[in-house]
């Protein structure tokens, strides 16, 4: 996350002052200039200096003799998130997002941005984690380390680095403890809201209970999945094949230890021996239309549930086959196995 008041600095500020500033910041060395009103000037970074030096301005001038005035900027309110490609293949680090006036609103940083997604976020966190038992009998499965930190942030901070800054965290047992982690969400540069369930409301129901979505496109995630997922591909799919909703799956092979065999009428027409077949589950992944969320009933609706409701009703519901890391963790292996894989998986 970029602090913009590292990042910034008032015109009538001197070179020397910037240069100080500079050398505090250790990396991603720009500072953007801003006048009283915080309206966006320009640029500057030592090379600026290190030329303005050279036409003999003096480090004791003000910061406007030496900066750019040629910069970039995005507007807050773009939706169109394949512009950030054009401004990574400029070689651009540092792209600050400016308000209807002109003022800095954040700063993203493209080395580590994969991109900013227009998407609203909603976690499901409400569950008890019986199998998980009895390590979940004081800690909510959620906030169950897996490396250094727990499931449920690795998943936050994923979705962060995909540009999502609008989270609600649908929370039951132990939710409390979820709350007082996470916060508001301003440590981490991001909104996060919380609706409670008074009692379970499925994999999806609590969604009915919130208002305040900013974008069109809602991504719905289970809090105890652990991925990698390229929620960038994941998108772009949904948007090209103009669906209600898409599921994220994964391949699920089922060996026969047996040949076969194809009848009709009491004919063998053909045999296959020993064949795998591959079906395509539920990741707990989903990207869903803002308006379809209109059709969850009040109490308990599962996820499952609205797909098939979408379905009979003519919607588009697709499938997203997930390529990349994938684990539901739901037993004490399967928790095992996530601490080992964080080791090696790049998340």
């Amino acid at each position: 996350m970029i602090d913009i008041k590292k990042h910034t600095i008032r015109s009538s500020k001197t070179i020397a002052e910037a240069l100080l500033q500079l050398n505090e910041l250790g990396e991603d060395l720009t500072l953007f200039v801003v006048d009283i009103s915080d309206l966006l000037l320009g640029t500057i970074t030592d090379g600026d200096i290190r030329r303005g030096l050279l036409k003999n301005i003096s480090i004791h001038d003000t910061v406007d003799k030496v900066m750019k005035v040629n910069f970039k900027s995005i507007d807050e309110t773009i939706s169109d998130f394949t512009v950030l490609e054009e401004f990574k293949a400029l070689g651009i680090q540092l792209l600050p997002t400016v308000d209807s006036q002109g003022r800095i609103r954040k700063i993203l940083n493209l080395n580590v941005l994969n991109t900013v997604l227009p998407v609203d976020v909603v976690i499901m966190a409400g569950g008890e984690g019986r199998r998980l038992r009895p390590l979940t009998e004081k800690v909510p499965k959620p906030l169950l380390a897996v490396g250094k930190k727990p499931i449920l942030e690795h998943n936050i901070d994923r979705l962060i680095n995909f540009g999502a800054e609008n989270f609600w965290i649908c929370i039951g047992y132990l939710g409390d403890q979820i709350e007082r982690f996470f916060g508001d969400g301003a440590n981490k540069g991001v909104n996060i809201s919380y609706i409670k369930e008074e009692a379970p409301l499925g994999t999806i129901g609590a969604a009915r209970n919130i208002s305040g979505f900013r974008h069109d496109h809602i991504l719905v995630i289970n809090s105890d999945v652990l991925t990698n997922i390229d929620y960038k591909q994941f998108y772009m799919e949904f948007l090209s094949a103009g669906s209600d909703l898409a599921v994220a799956t994964i391949p699920y092979n089922v060996n026969v230890p047996y040949a076969v065999l194809e009848t009709s009428n009491g004919h063998v027409v053909s045999f296959k021996e020993k064949p795998t077949y591959t079906y395509h589950s539920n990741a707990g992944i989903y990207l869903i239309k803002k308006e379809a969320l209109k059709n969850i009933p009040p109490g308990f609706f599962n996820a499952t549930d609205l797909m098939e409701h979408l379905i009979k009703n003519g919607q588009k519901v697709i499938s997203y086959p997930l390529i990349g890391y994938w684990l539901d963790i739901g037993k004490h292996e399967d928790y095992a196995k996530a601490n080992e894989d964080i080791k090696h998986i790049k998340f």
